[in-house]
């Protein structure tokens, strides 16, 4: 009689458990940014626009490569306009196409992604995106330090989070380093670009 209840216990706390887990998964979590106006959307995607252009520009023999700093609305700007997420009547009436959207799937049958939201804070960047599985929109939540080596950017995870429901780094980081392995090309730093990363709650791009 002891065992049948022991095991009774321990069959509802596991129905439980995943309940509990399901409604974390689904839940939606805290922004990782608040949404700006779209007229604020637009000037920032437009500075963002003049300080990468920055980058291109001619420099003196000697002198040392340009450095822009770009702020988390300001990324998150040029995303929203990559995916053609701010009226065109905010951008003077003029609609922006983007050759590559981010809204774009990375390979055929990949899950289709959407409304990205991103921040820095410190040296580490943190994304929060919408993804649909079965039927149900899915907030993934990726934070950690963004960086470059040999014309490539690389990212270690810190934080990872499906919905409310934190998954440890560890079980998730090699699948993720290998997806990122995939998709090698898509990380390829922009020809003007030499290296990138996060300090002091920006985004450092810094030329050749």
């Amino acid at each position: 009689m002891k065992k049948w209840k022991l095991d009774r216990i321990i069959s509802i706390a596991t129905l439980v458990s995943s309940v509990i887990a399901i409604v974390l998964v689904l839940k939606k979590p805290q922004p990782v940014s608040q949404p700006i106006p779209a007229p604020v959307a637009a000037a920032k995607a437009e500075s963002f626009q003049q300080k990468i252009e920055q980058l291109d520009q001619p420099r003196q023999p000697g002198a040392a490569p340009a450095e822009v700093h770009l702020n988390s609305d300001e990324v998150s700007a040029a995303l929203a306009q990559a995916a053609g997420a701010i009226p065109a009547a905010a951008l003077g009436g003029v609609p922006t196409t983007v050759p590559s959207s981010p809204d774009a799937p990375i390979a055929p049958g990949a899950p289709e992604v959407k409304d990205y939201q991103v921040s820095f804070e410190g040296d580490v960047a943190r994304g929060q995106f919408v993804t649909n599985i079965g039927g149900k929109d899915v907030y993934v939540t990726l934070a950690g330090h963004l960086g470059s080596d040999g014309g490539y950017a690389t990212f270690e995870p810190t934080e990872f989070k499906i919905g409310d429901l934190e998954i440890p780094v560890s079980l998730v980081n090699s699948a993720l380093q290998k997806k990122l392995g995939e998709q090698r090309d898509r990380l390829k730093l922009p020809d003007d670009v030499g290296a990138i990363k996060v300090e002091k709650g920006e985004l450092v791009m810094t030329g050749k």
